[in-house]
């Protein structure tokens, strides 16, 4: 005997109506509980490569860093763009793969193919980073800084003092990222007739005052019982200590540094 829905249906329209009911409220109640992502989870396969170098140009990094590391990767295969940005002291290859291919992989093929080359990289380099690049979870809030009465610099400082340390302290914030501005630094302008007299260059110079302003590890000792942290600090305390810093020089004897030095 075979079941007629059509023919039950008419002959009992009540549950018929009272089951379309119930399915009409909870397909209603179910799309109105479907949660909404800006920045859905998606796996594009994309590695990024940032080889940074403090004081070199565009250009050198290009013959020297960024040519070389394109090279290298460009024989990996299922690349569907290769494209490179070079500014002061940066160099950022991004690799991007064919849909589909598997990113952990990919990011190892990559890593290795940076560290076979490593050797022919520039000694002074920082290591190159290999990373994937994500694609989930940007940022959700972006506000906008201005004042009229103060300058760029404070603002600056303020942002990365206060504001982003209060911003952080909030429960579910787990990245605050400054955009714009100005770091704090200190630039020593150099005159190039004087090396040339003095027959230094300006990379002589920069190796002695990073000699000089920077803190080491000394290890770990123990005093009365307890075991503390040796540190051997050498960083300037003032700007006064730089200006005053004498620079030895290759052919012997030291010259003042008289470098005019701006905060």
């Amino acid at each position: 005997m075979s079941f007629n829905i059509s023919a039950w249906s008419i002959k009992k329209p009540v549950p018929t109506i009272v089951i379309f009911l119930i399915l009409t409220i909870v397909g209603w109640f179910s799309f109105m509980s479907l949660g909404i992502d800006t920045n859905p989870n998606i796996d594009v396969p994309t590695v990024s490569v940032t080889v940074t170098q403090p004081g070199a140009g565009p250009a050198e990094l290009e013959f020297q860093v960024t040519k070389k590391i394109e090279d290298a990767i460009a024989g990996l295969g299922n690349i569907d763009e290769l494209r490179s940005t070079v500014s002061d002291g940066n160099s950022t290859t991004t690799i991007t793969f064919i849909l589909g291919t598997n990113t952990d992989r990919a990011t190892n093929d990559v890593r290795n193919a940076v560290s076979q080359i490593r050797q022919n990289l520039p000694q002074d380099i920082n290591d190159p980073i290999v990373q994937r690049v994500e694609f989930s979870g940007g940022p959700i809030l972006t506000y906008a800084l201005r004042s009229d009465d103060r300058p760029v610099e404070e603002l600056s400082y303020l942002v990365d003092q206060t504001i982003s340390r209060a911003l952080l302290a909030v429960r579910g914030v787990a990245q605050v990222k400054r955009v714009g501005g100005v770091d704090r630094e200190i630039r020593i302008n150099l005159n190039p007739d004087r090396l040339q007299a003095l027959g230094i260059t300006a990379t002589q110079v920069n190796d002695q005052i990073r000699a000089l302003n920077i803190n080491l590890p000394g290890g770990r000792a123990k005093v009365g019982g307890s075991e503390q942290t040796i540190r051997t600090l050498g960083s300037a305390k003032s700007v006064n200590v730089l200006r005053t810093y004498e620079i030895v020089l290759p052919k012997g004897g030291s010259v003042p540094n008289t470098a005019r030095l701006r905060k």
